[in-house]
């Protein structure tokens, strides 16, 4: 196959999509990808800031806001003022989030696993650059 070959954008495009659809039927009691990943922000630093979570996941404020508020009502997180400054908020794990959490990291791994089948440390290793550059190429804030 030739460089010229490559779709890049549609199988980035269609690789994500197909991953996503994966993770949700392969553990229908687990959370969206989207909730796992403030799961795992939060499992590092419970009580963030909401602009620090949002900065983490690269989502803007109405889209963590949206994000903490579906959690919320799901009882896996709790928003809370800061203590230093009422207008900002700070997002802390439930016991029902932590229990969720374990899970996530699960199927975190078992999927990575599954991801990584078939390919070599090496090969693992260059995908793994390529898709950090092109986070690096494409940087938040560009053409939005």
């Amino acid at each position: 196959m030739t460089a010229k070959d490559h779709r890049l954008i549609y199988l980035l495009n269609v690789a994500q999509r197909r991953v996503q659809r994966a993770l949700v039927a392969s553990s229908p009691e687990s959370v969206p990808p989207a909730q796992a990943g403030l799961l795992f922000v939060l499992g590092r630093q419970d009580g963030v800031l909401m602009n620090e979570a949002g900065a983490a996941l690269d989502l803007g404020p109405a889209g963590i806001s949206g994000l903490v508020d579906r959690m919320t009502a799901a009882g896996l997180v709790e928003r809370r003022a800061d203590q230093s400054d009422a207008r900002a908020s700070r997002i802390f794990l439930t016991q029902k989030g932590r229990k969720t959490l374990l899970r996530a990291k699960d199927v975190a791994h078992e999927t990575n696993a599954r991801l990584m089948e078939g390919f070599s440390a090496r090969e693992i290793d260059i995908v793994a650059r390529w898709l950090t550059e092109i986070r690096n190429k494409f940087p938040k804030g560009d053409g939005q």
